[in-house]
Parts: structure tokens; C-alpha cells; sequence
């Protein structure tokens, strides 16, 4: 659960950085400089994984029932999209002391061996993994380990929490996350209850994962120790941390969020750094998080305002293009697909405001658009496990241009990050096979009475690179079979 005041916090930040300002904090005491681990080599992720293209599911608006049946309801279409991982936000019940909002967050859990009984009873949700894992999806869901709602049943337990050293009375994490009480890991007790709820849900409701919450403020030892005891339990599962640590890449995690290249695409998209920000913040990223780290990329989520509506429509589907081609695993989140407006991130996390799925009528060919990207990467191990090289362009304040690389195969990216048309060079080597235009086609499809030359004008011919002509907000992607 990451409210603005710590989003803005994260933006750009190095793990450093971020040590130095909970180095601070009464709360968290002394803490020592982070270690550097740019030389050691990220723990190993299952082929799934790393092919991975993740769906998060905010059980309340995710359909207009709010429940699990609501969401098994709907596992075809998501099938059909292509996703492979399911997200789910918090399940258990919201707490109601101190709530914020009419409904209170979900991140604010009262028990967490407990459903949320507006979402549904066991059976529901038992019925929800059971059909996913029958169309070959995974199901995580979200785990908030670092603080409890004010009314949580682990309260018969005071010693689990953080007090205020003066007066003694537990506390919040942060003062601005009121409704919730910190969680004491120095107490092993605390860590062996935590340790056991997490196994409950994998052998009782056979998970595939979790999604941490704000991870970071969990010692990290905690995490490793976990990733331990749950593989002893099922060795085939994700463990996603919500944080920009690149310690958790080494033993206890599979995924952490890449937060800095997040705000690098806000501010590129809303005209605040050229273009190359995105290529820098991505070089800094990459040179501080151990080899072969599994980035999460992603534009739009739970704590933002959609991505749509920060964005505009022309740029979040440009944001959407270099997601989806990055190195890492994308994220596409809650009704993202059909261009989804509603309100999310706080104060909307705390209300009830369902997808509004008829939207999808004002940009009829944007599921067509996100499926097709989805069918790209998941298709391809070039975009999959390919090392990314950016290339030089004639305007690279504007334009982005890389390559990737696996497989005998080789695709080039291109994306117009401006209003403004671009007609230029690229740094393309063209020696060998050419390039095929391989784009996500958001035209309308053509009738079935289209004449012969309407349908040669839509085949998607090699290409004339290095020279490339876009549109504003324009992108290109083309692939070629390398000898």
C-alpha cells in the first residue's frame, strides 16, 4: 500500500537514499548503509515467470458484483488477453477502526487468515484458483506484512507491535497511515505467526505467490527466510516485492518494482525531461540491481490515478508499447485493456468505483491493441529474456529507439514520445534479413466486402529503415530473423 506522499518519495530514488531517509525515523532507529550488490547475480526465476505478463485484480471493482464469482466469471476474457498471472489485490477483511473512506483500504487487514465475506466464502474463492490453474493462469495475492488495522485480531497480541518508546502506545508506520498499526519484527514471535499465515494460503488454497507490500519496510531477512519455507512447501511459485530494493533481488524475491523508470515515463510523457530520461534512469537502474534482476515495468496501478488520465490517451498507449518491450515483466492493471477512466489510488482506494467495461466502446480496437502486444512478448524470447541495446536516433530528445535480441531473432522498438511527427534516422543495422513491421494495428478491421487493394494497403511490408517516419505519440515495432 504505497500512498502519494511515499510514491513521490520513491521517485528516483536509490536504495541508498532511501536507507538514509528511514535512518531517520524514530521508528525504524539506526540503520546501516545498504549493501552493493550491482556485482552479484539475481536469484533464478521459472521459465513462467520470466515469460510472465501480469493482470492486478481489485477484487471490490473489478466486476459490478465486487466478488470472486465476479471475477471467475471473467477468466475467459482474461485467458483470451493473454495474461498469465493473476494479481489480486488484499482478500482478507478491511478494517473498520480508524477507516479511511466509506469502505476503508484493503491494505488495512483485520485477519489475515480471513476472506473478505463481501468477496465471497472459501468455497468462492477456492473455485476462483481452481478455474484460473484449469486455463493455465497463476494466482497471487497481495500479503500486507508491515502493519494491521487498528481493529485486527493479532491486537490480543500487543507484543506484535510497534510502541512509541515515550508513551508507550502502539503506533502508525507513518503518520499518514492512520488507519493502520506497525508490525514489530523484532519480536520472533510476530515473525513466526507471519511466517505460517503466509504457508496457510499456499497449502490450504494452493497459491502460486504473493505480491508484498511495501516490502522494503519488512527486514529483509524476514523475506529470505520465507522464500525458504515456502518453496519447501511448493517449489514452483513468484514472490513480488513492492519495493526498489535491489538487496531483495539476490535470495528472496522474483520481481521488484521499477518505481524510478515509473516516473521517468511521467515525466518524459507529461514534456517535464526529454526523452533520453528514460534511458538514463534505466542505465542507473540497471548498473546499481544485481545481474540478470527481473524488473516489474509497468504504467498504470492501484496507487495512481489511471494511466489513461495522467498520461492522455496517445501517450499511455506509447507508455503501454515501451513497457510491454522492456526488459522485465509488465503489468497491466484492472480494466487498463478497455481504457478504463475510473478513479483509483487514494482517496478512490478507499470507496467502491467499478470498471466502467463499456468504455471500451469509445476505443473498440484497444483490446485488440494490448492483446496483441501480450501475444508479442509472450511469443518471443527475443522480448522476453532478449538483453536490450538502446540505439541512437536523429532526435533523441523526442524519440526512443532500442533493440532486443534472443532466440535467432531481433527486434527494434521505436516510440515517439511528443505531439509532434518525427521523419529521421535510426541506428539500425540493416545488413541481412530485413525488418518486418510487426505493430500493434489499432485501425478497425477491415469488412469483409474490402476490395483486393484495400487489403494489400493494410499488409505491413518490410520496412525502409534506418530511415522511420512516426506519427506524434506514434511507435513502431519490427522483427526480423537473425542468421
Amino acid at each position: 500500500m504505497t500512498f502519494e506522499r511515499l510514491l513521490v518519495k520513491l521517485r528516483d530514488i536509490t536504495v541508498a537514499s532511501l536507507m538514509t531517509a528511514s535512518a531517520s525515523n524514530p521508528l525504524f532507529g539506526q540503520t546501516a548503509a545498504p549493501r552493493d550488490v550491482s556485482n552479484e547475480t539475481a536469484r533464478a526465476s521459472r521459465p513462467w515467470v520470466t515469460s510472465g505478463v501480469v493482470y492486478e485484480i481489485f477484487p471490490r471493482v473489478f466486476s459490478p458484483e465486487g466478488t470472486f464469482d465476479g471475477i471467475t466469471a471473467r477468466l475467459d476474457r482474461l485467458q483470451d488477453l493473454g495474461v498469465n498471472i493473476l494479481w489480486l489485490m488484499p482478500i482478507h477483511p478491511s478494517g473498520q477502526e480508524r477507516k479511511k473512506g466509506t469502505l476503508g483500504s484493503p491494505y488495512a487487514v483485520r485477519d489475515y487468515y480471513a476472506l473478505n465475506p463481501d468477496y465471497g466464502t472459501k468455497e468462492d474463492f477456492k473455485r476462483l484458483v481452481n478455474e484460473a490453474h484449469r486455463r493455465g493462469m497463476k494466482v497471487i495475492i497481495d500479503v500486507v506484512a508491515n502493519h494491521t488495522a487498528w481493529d485486527s485480531v493479532m491486537m490480543k497480541t500487543p507484543e506484535f507491535y510497534t510502541r512509541d518508546a515515550a508513551t508507550g502506545k502502539i503506533v502508525a508506520p507513518d503518520p499518514g497511515w492512520s488507519d493502520v498499526a506497525d508490525l514489530n519484527y523484532d519480536n520472533p514471535a510476530l515473525r513466526r505467526y507471519m511466517l505460517d499465515m503466509l504457508k496457510f494460503w499456499l497449502r490450504e488454497y494452493d497459491l502460486d505467490g504473493f505480491r508484498c507490500d511495501v516490502s522494503w519496510l519488512v527486514p529483509t531477512d524476514f523475506w529470505e527466510q520465507a522464500r525458504v519455507e515456502l518453496e519447501q512447501l511448493k517449489p514452483d511459485i513468484i514472490v513480488l516485492s513492492e519495493s526498489n530494493e535491489a538487496e531483495h533481488m539476490l535470495k528472496a524475491f522474483d520481481l521488484n518494482y521499477a518505481w524510478p523508470f515509473f516516473h521517468a515515463i511521467n515525466d518524459v510523457v507529461r514534456g517535464q525531461q526529454p526523452a533520453t530520461h528514460l534511458r538514463q534512469t534505466w542505465e542507473a537502474e540497471r548498473a546499481r540491481n544485481p545481474r540478470g534482476a527481473l524488473r516489474l515495468h509497468f504504467s498504470d496501478n492501484h496507487d495512481e490515478r489511471r494511466a489513461i488520465a495522467r498520461l492522455g490517451e496517445r501517450g499511455a498507449w506509447a507508455a503501454s508499447v515501451l513497457t510491454f518491450t522492456m526488459d522485465g515483466v509488465p503489468l497491466i492493471y484492472n480494466g487498463m485493456e478497455v481504457g478504463d477512466t475510473m478513479e483509483s489510488g487514494d482517496p478512490a482506494l478507499f470507496e467502491r468505483f467499478p470498471i466502467f467495461w463499456p468504455i471500451v466502446k469509445r476505443n473498440p480496437e484497444l483490446p485488440r491493441f494490448y492483446k496483441e502486444l501480450i501475444a508479442l512478448r509472450r511469443q518471443h524470447p527475443a522480448l522476453q529474456q532478449g538483453a536490450l541495446e538502446w540505439l541512437r536516433n536523429s532526435d533523441e530528445a523526442r524519440v526512443v529507439t532500442y533493440r532486443r535480441r534472443a532466440g535467432g531473432e531481433e527486434f527494434l522498438i521505436a516510440i515517439n514520445f511528443s505531439p509532434r511527427s518525427f521523419v529521421g534516422f535510426v541506428e539500425a543495422d540493416t545488413l541481412g534479413a530485413a525488418f518486418a513491421d510487426v505493430t500493434p494495428d489499432m485501425r478497425p478491421p477491415l469488412p469483409a466486402t474490402a476490395t483486393a487493394a484495400e487489403r494489400e494497403a493494410r499488409l505491413r511490408p518490410t520496412t525502409g529503415l534506418p530511415a522511420l517516419a512516426l506519427d506524434g505519440w506514434g511507435y513502431r515495432i519490427f522483427r526480423r530473423t537473425m542468421r
